[in-house]
């Protein structure tokens, strides 16, 4: 786990990566979270970056776990924000009671349903289902508005993933509610999970939209991030604090 230490009375952040993914993801949200004076922890689930444990035959339950865990062991109800599929475990998290607010950034939506008809299987694969097949920083085109030293945060922080839990999410996750306030945050550019996704989520949420930012961009895009870091903050701070 990645800390980033500040003086505020205000709760700490609990931040999801997303699969195939892991903490240093969230190296400069981290650095604009505490320039707005937020202090933040950046979860490694297991198997991924620097946690212990395999990835292989986890569960999107098992992730939960993973995040409520860290929970915890904090001084105060964090607020946990997530990306991608940490967004949807995120939301898992919060539907359990232990946290003041729920952010996510393009999350994978909750189901209206589970589908038993989806096969759950075992076994681990990496980046490359997701488009990623190079570590060239050059030749990333799932992160057209990431620059250089972006793409290599991004590529930093690739880590195999469960099948399980990917299979997990295909059959759906069901949240019946949150007990707290949830922000969904989507990019202009992204195409993978693009406001439109959230037509039919039941939950009740709000809703901010990020110009010029992909999928990727949400996290890692530093022209994106300080409009971006000052509204989820101004958020929280009418929410939470």
């Amino acid at each position: 786990m990645i800390g980033a230490t500040n003086a505020s009375q205000r709760p700490p952040l609990l931040l999801v990566h997303g699969a195939a993914n892991s903490s240093p993801v969230w190296r400069f949200w981290q650095q604009a979270l505490a320039g707005h004076g937020w202090s933040s922890h950046a979860v490694d689930l297991r198997g991924h970056g620097a946690s212990e444990g395999s990835v292989d035959g986890a569960t999107m339950s098992d992730y939960a776990d993973d995040v409520a865990g860290v929970a915890d062991g904090l001084r105060r109800t964090p607020v946990v924000v997530g990306w991608s599929m940490g967004g949807l475990v995120a939301m898992m998290v919060a539907a359990r009671g232990v946290a003041c607010a729920c952010v996510g950034l393009a999350p994978s939506a909750p189901a209206a349903m589970r589908d038993d008809a989806v096969e759950i299987r075992p076994g681990v694969f990496g980046p490359e289902e997701y488009g990623i097949t190079s570590d060239d920083p050059a030749d990333q085109p799932a992160m057209p508005d990431l620059d250089i030293e972006e793409r290599r945060v991004a590529i930093e922080s690739l880590s195999p993933e469960s099948r399980t839990a990917r299979d997990d999410r295909k059959a759906g996750i069901m949240i019946e509610s949150l007990p707290c306030p949830l922000l969904v945050v989507t990019g202009s550019e992204d195409r993978d999970w693009p406001r439109s996704a959230y037509a039919d989520m039941r939950l009740p949420a709000e809703y901010l939209d990020a110009p010029g930012a992909s999928h990727w961009g949400l996290v890692l895009n530093r022209r994106v991030l300080p409009d971006l870091a000052t509204q989820v903050t101004a958020w929280l701070d009418a929410n939470v604090t």
